[in-house]
């Protein structure tokens, strides 16, 4: 057997380890299962999410969608800088 230490708030680690007991595991036997889940499905068992964007960046993927304010395609890297600075 191989060990792993990791580092965690200690609030994390008390909520964490309360949850394991009620659920009749220890720590180690739930990170294991968390592990070998990962294994099994070659990626977390869960949805990992990004932060919704915010409202300028909502506002320009509209008008993107809507087909405004777009520019290019540039046939040089010169076209593209003059472009931008402009």
């Amino acid at each position: 057997m191989a060990s792993i230490t990791i580092k965690t708030d200690e609030q994390i680690k008390k909520e964490f380890n309360s949850i394991c007991e009620e659920l009749g595991l220890n720590m180690s036997v739930a990170i294991n299962i968390f592990m070998k889940t990962v294994l099994r499905e070659h990626g977390f068992p869960f949805e990992l999410k990004l932060k919704e964007p915010n409202e300028t960046t909502l506002k320009v993927i509209e008008e993107v969608e809507r087909g405004e304010n777009l520019n290019g395609p540039y046939k040089t890297v010169q076209e593209l800088m003059e472009a931008l600075n402009a």
